[in-house]
């Protein structure tokens, strides 16, 4: 009997041997589905809206129609603007003032002269309705965008959907200079050949051409799901992002609402909420020792001397945010009915925002990046909307809530960043990894600010490539 009990020892060993590996393989695959699940919980509710007046519809009753829009205008308009042109009140400004005080109200003279004298919106007009514009009714509210694909794809070439969002001051024509460079890079001597987009550039609610909400709340977060509405009702499943400035929030909230949907995000412009005390140590500590807490000499470069870079250039140039997060139509009824004051508040942006340098130019440094016509289009399209009221109240809508609820959640579908040299703030790739989990290009741009399409459509329209043939690769 002791010896028939023999191999049952041997045959329990042999048992462990097959069943704890086993075990082992499904206890940890049960663990990796546990935490990739982990992931996949961890998005923002997508949730539903109506921004329209009155009561919503009953469902299947809404319109879902795709119109064709085209910008217009009429001797009327235009003799309204020059009539207000005509009785501008000039207040002259103090000796050595550049752009230190604002707009150079000297400069501003020469702005005013030239739009009532020289400016050709009709010409102008011509030019926005160069590209194919689109109306579209969702939760409420009519949608503006613009749709562009390439006249000419080679046999067997994939054309990736890219949704491009402006930010404020900006509008959809900040990316009139990039969309050529992006649905035929080959024409513009961009040896990109094998990456070929269509683009979608979207006005958020309440800008340019698209309707504003009729009701309180509306945030990126509201917008970010309209504009997922609006690429699956285009027949997008997935498709590519690409922000700045609100653009990068509300793309941001795209990703972190519909993943499955996002094949890859590129923003110009990071978000990231500096708090805690081991943020503030890292702050010090990288003065000194920068690779200690993971910031390249570039990083210092930008992010250093930390008080005046991070908090008096940010406090000077953000007067703006605390009027239009706090009281936007008060000053907003003063802006909609001045073309000039409109033209000084937006323009004076487009300065200091695009080089810091600028603030000590007469002339703001304006037209050494970009044209009068260039600027005043932009100026008009808020002008002739009557929008930048609702644009200022977006501030509003989205600083009355916790903005920490963006960073909450993390980012997991590949992202690129292209981090621009004269941005407000720079964020080192380290501290931009506490959100986005999964950065796939971070490219330190050799020139550039804050308005990278309209400024440096060239060199964003390189980096763009670059990630998404980077994503494609994966």
């Amino acid at each position: 009997q002791p010896i028939l009990c023999l191999p049952r020892p041997f045959d329990y060993s042999q048992k462990n041997a097959v069943l704890v590996p086993v075990a082992a393989l499904g206890v940890g695959g049960m663990l990796l589905y546990w935490l990739r699940s982990g992931r996949k919980i961890k998005t923002i509710d997508m949730g539903d809206g109506w921004w329209g007046a009155g009561e919503r519809p009953p469902k299947g009753k809404e319109d879902t129609s795709i119109r064709p829009f085209k910008i217009e205008t009429s001797d009327k308009e235009i003799e309204d603007l020059h009539q207000r042109l005509d009785r501008f009140r000039f207040t002259p400004h103090v000796e050595g003032a550049a752009f230190h005080y604002g707009f150079n109200s000297s400069y501003l003279r020469k702005v005013v002269d030239y739009w009532r004298n020289q400016f050709d919106w009709r010409k102008q007009v011509e030019v926005l309705n160069k590209y194919p514009h689109f109306h579209t009714t969702i939760e409420g509210i009519d949608i503006h965008f613009i749709h562009v694909k390439p006249s000419y794809v080679p046999h067997g070439q994939a054309v990736r959907p890219l949704l491009m969002v402006h930010g404020w001051p900006g509008s959809f024509y900040e990316f009139y200079k990039i969309i050529p460079l992006l649905t035929e890079p080959a024409k513009h001597g961009l040896n990109e050949g094998d990456v070929v987009f269509e683009v979608i550039c979207p006005s958020i609610p309440g800008y340019a051409f698209s309707e504003a909400s009729h009701q309180k709340e509306f945030d990126s977060i509201a917008t970010a799901r309209i504009f997922h509405k609006l690429m699956n009702r285009l027949g997008f499943k997935e498709y590519y992002l690409q922000g700045g400035d609100w653009g990068s929030r509300i793309t941001t909230n795209m990703a972190q609402m519909l993943p499955q949907s996002v094949k890859g995000l590129h923003l110009n412009l990071v978000f990231i909420t500096t708090q805690g005390l081991g943020k503030m140590i890292r702050t010090m500590l990288g003065a000194y020792v920068p690779w200690l807490v993971g910031f390249s000499r570039e990083d210092a470069r930008r992010f250093y001397p930390f008080m005046q870079k991070n908090v008096y250039d940010v406090l000077r140039e953000s007067g703006y945010l605390h009027i239009q997060a706090t009281k936007p139509d008060t000053a907003g009824c003063g802006l909609n009915d001045s073309p000039v004051g409109l033209a000084a508040y937006i323009m004076e942006k487009f300065s200091t925002w695009t080089d810091k340098s600028f603030l000590h130019k007469d002339d703001g440094g304006l037209e050494s990046k970009y044209s009068l016509d260039e600027l005043l289009t932009n100026v008009m399209i808020y002008w002739v909307t009557s929008s930048i009221v609702s644009s200022m109240r977006y501030y509003k809508e989205n600083f009355s809530k916790d903005p920490r609820i963006h960073n909450r959640v993390s980012v997991y579908v590949p992202t690129g960043i292209a981090a621009f040299p004269q941005e407000i703030v720079h964020v080192p790739r380290v501290w931009a990894k506490d959100v986005y989990k999964n950065i796939v290009t971070y490219t330190y741009m050799p020139r550039g600010g804050h308005f990278a399409a309209f400024e440096e459509p060239k060199l964003l329209a390189q980096d763009i490539m670059q990630f998404v043939r980077k994503v494609e690769q994966l």
